[in-house]
């Protein structure tokens, strides 16, 4: 895989251009990638990957993705050991789609059962470190669209490569589509206006990262397991923060993967994920501010706005290393 550099990255501080010069990779198709020296770093190191996809109510796109995976990189290379679907309370037939398709699904409630369940991608997350094993996990969105299968690969190069990476984000241009007009880098709204402002005002030192809410990113377990895992759509920025604090800049890296096609969301829905990443930062700024409260929005019926509000509030799990029933696993495991 090439380093990428952009020539007006003088623009950023020294800490983050130097950091986006050395840990920006490219691996953008197929073609980018030398698979067969993946696959001898793999064997070289004896790293188990496992492969998780959260999922709710993604019964039209998530069979093609698994099947793809299935095919490329368990059946055919071998790159990866495990493929879990991690289904949330899904109402279609996204677990039985998934399970045809070729993976192994979970049910986010039947996952440490004794810590009851919650709503939300966070809790998927946190809980797949207890439905898997490998040593590394990548994680990927279940609503991908187009050829991604350069996906998986991507993000494991870094972390074969190189033992001192910990952690991974996959970064893209994010086409937006409305009303029928497709703006080529148009996606990733609540990114450009919340999390990215915030980020390069509190933790400066991560304004290299391209796609900082991005869902495609891979970690040591090791690392992983050490972080809690904030709830809902405040689960990346979060993630992001707690290992740059863990294991410090110079372990993350980012590669690009090209394009990411997915289902473009409302602004409503926007706003309420964007809330969900202002109440994640503000706990980990330690802020006095509340961040547990109401996002309160407004549509308009025809004669006059209607207010409509959404919990935003901070809903975290712990890191998974704290969770005696995963510890137990652990030490069997091992044993």
């Amino acid at each position: 895989m090439r380093s990428v550099i952009v020539a007006d990255s003088e623009a950023m501080r020294p800490d983050a251009r130097a950091w986006f010069r050395g840990r920006t990779t490219s691996a953008s198709s197929l073609a980018a990638i030398d698979v067969e020296a993946l696959l001898a770093a793999k064997r070289r190191s004896g790293t188990g990957v496992s492969v998780v996809l959260p999922a709710r109510d993604e019964e039209e796109t998530v069979g093609r993705l698994v099947a793809d995976i299935a095919e490329r990189w368990m059946h055919r290379d071998r790159l990866v050991d495990e493929l879990v679907v991690v289904d949330s309370d899904s109402t279609d037939a996204t677990a039985a789609v998934a399970r045809a398709a070729g993976a192994d699904v979970v049910a986010t409630a039947d996952v440490l059962p004794a810590h009851g369940t919650r709503p939300g991608k966070g809790e998927a997350l946190w809980k797949s470190l207890a439905a898997t094993t490998g040593d590394v996990v990548v994680f990927l969105d279940s609503d991908l669209q187009g050829d991604v299968g350069h996906f998986v690969p991507g993000l494991l190069g870094p972390l074969l490569a190189d033992p001192q990476v910990q952690y991974v984000k996959g970064c893209y241009t994010r086409p937006l589509e409305i009303d029928g007009v497709s703006v080529p880098s148009g996606g990733g709204r609540v990114t450009e206006l919340t999390a990215r402002p915030l980020l390069n005002a509190l933790w400066p030192e991560l304004a290299g990262f391209v796609q900082p809410l991005g869902g495609e990113y891979a970690g040591r377990r090791s690392a992983l397991e050490r972080v809690p895992f904030a709830g809902a759509y405040g689960v990346e920025v979060g993630l992001l923060v707690d290992l740059l604090e863990l294991v410090g800049l110079g372990a993350l890296a980012q590669v690009d993967l090209g394009e990411r096609r997915h289902t473009s969301q409302s602004q409503e829905a926007l706003g309420a994920m964007a809330g969900q990443v202002v109440a994640t930062v503000l706990a980990r700024a330690g802020s006095s501010l509340d961040a547990a409260g109401l996002l309160t929005q407004f549509r308009h019926d025809g004669t006059a706005f209607v207010p409509r509000s959404t919990a935003v509030a901070l809903d975290e799990r712990p890191p998974m290393l704290t969770v005696p029933e995963y510890r137990a696993r652990a030490a069997g495991l091992a044993g």
